[in-house]
Formats: C-alpha cells, structure tokens, sequence
C-alpha cells in the first residue's frame, strides 16, 4: 500500500508547476522536497499515518485540480486593488520582491552596505590604511 501511496505523490509531483519567478518561495518545490523527506525509502518506506498520508494528498490533488477555484467561481477576476493576475504574479516575484526590500532600505544601510569591507582580509587592510595615514 505504501507503494501506491509513493507513486501517487510522484505523479502529484510530476503534474505540479514549478514557478521559476518565485526562486525559493516556490510550492511545487516544497511539496517536491517533502515528499522527497517523507518518502525516504522510496516505495518501501513504512507510513505511520496512513490516513492522514492520504488525507494530506487529497487535500493537495483538490489544490492542483482547481477543485475549489471550479467549486466557488469568481465572477470577475480581479481583487479589490483592480490588479489582473499577471501583474500578482509581477509583484510577487522573488526579484521585485528583492528590489522593494532594497528600496525600504534606508540611506545609512545602503552606504554602509557598499562601502563595508567585504571580508575580514580587505576589513584588515582598510585598518592598516587608516593607521598610516597622518592625522590631523
């Protein structure tokens, strides 16, 4: 039994979408990585919760089948900010998420984050240098 549960996750895992604009944020990913822990032992790992196994595989076939998006339509799609899909999936990628992060930075870190030493070598030299200087 254990066996046929594996394969199903498998091919759950097979059909599920990997998003490439969500590097490290990514669901298909995840799930691919969990069932990669769960199932160490491939078709021969003992499942100590076969419900809920189950149970946790039908929740997520529902997610990737679009069972509820089928079950309650929407009767338009946009949300409350007017905003079509495509310009969600814009904002929420990982690197405008990267460029809003860096954006709420204030001045004093971003100085300080590209004049900083990179290393402990170059914070070394930078203080042989400012010991070498005449001061005033």
């Amino acid at each position: 039994m254990a066996a046929s549960r594996y394969r199903r996750f498998l091919k759950l895992c097979e059909e599920w979408p990997v998003d490439e604009s969500k590097r490290g944020r990514d669901l298909g990913t995840y799930l691919r990585q969990r069932v990669a822990q769960a199932f160490r032992e491939g078709e021969n790992t003992q499942i100590a919760e076969p419900e809920a196994c189950d149970q946790m595989y039908e929740s997520l076939a529902r997610l990737h089948s679009n069972y509820y998006k089928h079950k309650y339509p929407r009767p338009r799609d946009t949300s409350f900010s007017g905003l079509s899909v495509e310009e969600y999936k814009l904002i929420l990628s990982t690197d405008t998420l990267e460029e809003f992060k860096e954006m709420n930075k204030g001045m004093w870190k971003k100085l300080q984050e590209k004049f900083a030493p990179r290393n402990t070598e170059e914070k070394q030299k930078a203080w042989a240098r400012s010991l070498s200087r005449p001061h005033t």
